[in-house]
């Protein structure tokens, strides 16, 4: 049976159960700032909450009631009241600023700890995971949706708490001076907050639209720039302007239409609050002229509600905030609750059937009782073989996606495919059946056309895609390689792909990547053989050059060769070119070939190419299409044999010889 690999769930998170609990661990360690941020912010507020009363105070008595108290004029009890506001105001900024202190390094602790953690997971997310989502989208949840939890979080948070106690001290102190005209403020307060999250609630998915439209956006950019060479040589700015400027629209239109709503709200929301304000000066000055409060009261009243108006509509900011910031947690928690591949479910019992079969194996290697190597030609295994095998490596219906006991084995065995059928959906398997053995130290040559399952092969042994139980097996000197630790097997496998990634470095880090602390002297060596020292040297700057965004600055084949070095840094058991020399001419290619078997006799190389000139040499060669090996044996037995590897060759041949005849009559 084909197993078809699932390539992730849709990036709208449909269970949000957990995601604040999943957020808010990041605080953990920075809790001491936080308590901090609330404490000064208490006494911040409680500062605040003294002036009015003193007001009051030499109002009443100096206007109204008792007159100045004993022993005092009124330039005293004015200088008095006067120094009195100005403690409480030093003291309120003091808070103030102790608290902002407090925020500033509690929610930046905060938000490297996000960004360390996302950063950090995504290194180890599946290839299929990173395949499935846009790179732009990645970019996008991890810094603006990122900035906009650390806001919430870390900002607003807080100062919901500042508000409802500052709304709790204030309503008391308005209570203990008269209870009417309080009740009168504070009426309108459940109406602002009620409308607010009435309103809110109704636009929370147009928030969601708008981060989605923002992702679109960045991912659009992202490809542009990174693609800029093929934009300049096939002349599609014009195209790329316009597919710019459609996801643009979409995203100005969603925050105009948002913008429009807003604007709906604070427009009400002034009104709503206009009123409340209009009632309470109206009612105080009634109860003021009845005598039922004093001046300094009324002026007290109005200080009072003034300062709890203002916050109490930030609320409905904040809730705007919380709407924006929930969709937010939502989009970052999808990357944290992506499974790691070495997170995955474990097999037990089993499994250990199979990690001590490796065992026996390696021990009888120790003494000299070697397997008899398999010929090439492995004949099809009967169903009772292979359902008797699924049985002996299963683990039950779970599959293992991570190494069950991370087992670090030398590396220097022969690479045996058995039985290996795989598929990335369900309607393209993309390999079949497949079984051949490479010995140790051999050069094992794939060939066939574009689809036929090629890469993938090699995307399976060095395990970017996992292969489930029951779909066959790849072992490396007996061992499986789902028991091999992954990072250890992928340590051990050097790669060069036909389009090489290279940093925007210099091509001396590019080159050094693989280790720490390497001489000039080895890094020149390993361009040499790669038979590129001398292009870089061309260079103004060597090997300080930089590459650029994507190695932009180097044609194809330099960036082949530079990829080729790199590897060579690496010092692999086992190394792969997949079609990694297909940008060079095939005089470079066949010196290139010849350095390479020079400096690495002892060690077990795949390669994939369409050009035969470049497989021919190879100790097996394999004919593959539409997942299904077709043929396998040596140049000279496949040249014997009537199939696709002989037209193939004639094909290459005929057009070598043509270019050769119109270059000599060009001449």
């Amino acid at each position: 049976m084909f197993f078809f690999y699932k390539m992730g769930e849709s990036m709208n998170t449909k269970n949000k159960t957990g995601k604040f609990r999943i957020i808010f661990r990041f605080l953990k360690g920075n809790i001491r700032f936080f308590v901090g941020t609330l404490l000064f912010s208490v006494l911040f507020t409680a500062c605040n909450a003294l002036i009015p009363q003193i007001v009051k105070y030499t109002a009443d008595h100096i206007l109204v009631l008792d007159g100045i108290p004993d022993g005092l004029n009124v330039r005293q009890t004015l200088l008095l009241a006067a120094l009195l506001v100005a403690a409480s105001a030093v003291l309120s900024g003091v808070f103030n600023y102790l608290s902002k202190m407090c925020l500033a390094k509690g929610s930046e602790n905060f938000l490297k700890s996000i960004r360390d953690t996302l950063y950090h997971h995504t290194q180890y997310l599946p290839f299929s995971w990173h395949v499935k989502h846009q790179t732009g989208e990645i970019i996008q949840r991890c810094t603006s949706d990122v900035e906009v939890i650390r806001n919430f979080v870390c900002r607003q948070l807080p100062e919901v708490f500042r508000i409802c106690f500052l709304i709790v001290l204030y309503l008391g102190i308005m209570f203990s001076m008269n209870v009417q005209i309080t009740l009168a403020a504070a009426a309108f307060f459940p109406v602002i907050i009620g409308y607010s999250c009435y309103f809110y609630s109704r636009i929370g998915k147009r928030f969601q639209d708008a981060d989605e439209a923002e992702g679109a956006l960045s991912s659009t950019v992202q490809e542009n720039l990174t693609g800029v060479r093929v934009v300049r040589a096939f002349g599609r700015e014009k195209y790329e302007i316009d597919r710019f400027d459609e996801k643009n629209n979409a995203y100005s239109n969603l925050w105009v239409y948002l913008g429009k709503l807003m604007s709906v709200y604070w427009a009400s929301g002034d009104l709503i609050t206009n009123l409340q304000v209009l009632v309470v000066m109206v009612t105080g000055v009634v109860f003021a002229v009845n005598g039922q409060i004093t001046l300094g009261e009324f002026m007290a009243f109005i200080s009072y509600n003034a300062s709890l108006t203002w916050p109490v509509r930030s609320l409905g900011r904040i809730i705007s905030d919380m709407s924006k910031a929930g969709v937010s947690m939502e989009r970052v928690v999808y990357i944290l609750e992506a499974e790691e591949e070495d997170a995955a479910v474990k097999c037990e019992a089993k499994c250990t059937d199979r990690n001590e079969n490796a065992e026996n194996i390696a021990k009888k290697k120790k003494a000299g009782q070697s397997e008899a190597t398999l010929d090439y030609k492995i004949p099809a295994r009967t169903a009772e073989q292979t359902s008797e095998d699924s049985e002996n490596k299963g683990c039950g219906e779970k599959q293992t996606l991570g190494p069950v006991s991370g087992m670090k084995p030398a590396m220097d065995g022969d690479i045996c495919f058995r039985d290996v059928s795989f598929g990335y959906s369900p309607d393209h398997p993309v390999l079949k059946n497949i079984n051949f053995t490479i010995p140790s130290g051999s050069t094992f040559a794939i060939l066939g056309t574009t689809g036929s399952g090629k890469s993938t092969l090699v995307h399976l042994l060095n395990r970017l895609y996992d292969l489930p139980e029951d779909c066959g097996s790849i072992t490396i000197g007996g061992t499986d390689i789902r028991d091999i630790d992954r990072q250890y097997l992928r340590q051990n496998i050097g790669m060069v792909l036909q389009e090489p990634f290279l940093f925007s470095r210099t091509i001396r880090e590019n080159i050094g990547i693989t280790k720490e602390k390497l001489l000039d002297e080895e890094i020149r060596h390993a361009a040499e053989i790669a038979c590129v020292d001398e292009s870089i040297l061309h260079f103004t700057d060597g090997y300080d050059t930089i590459v650029g965004e994507r190695g932009v600055t180097l044609s194809g084949g330099q960036k082949q060769r530079v990829a080729i070095a790199r590897m060579l840094m690496k010092e692999a058991p086992i190394l792969v070119f997949d079609d990694s020399l297909s940008a060079v001419d095939t005089e470079t290619d066949n010196k290139i070939r010849k350095e390479l078997k020079k400096e690495m006799e002892k060690a077990t190389v795949i390669m994939i190419s369409h050009r035969i000139t470049s497989l021919m040499q190879a100790d097996c060669i394999i004919v593959m299409d539409k997942g299904e090996i077709q043929q396998m044996g040596t140049h000279e037995e496949l040249l014997h044999q009537e199939g696709p590897y002989k037209d193939i060759y004639e094909i290459q041949m005929n057009s070598d010889i043509r270019l050769m005849e119109g270059g000599a009559a060009c001449e």
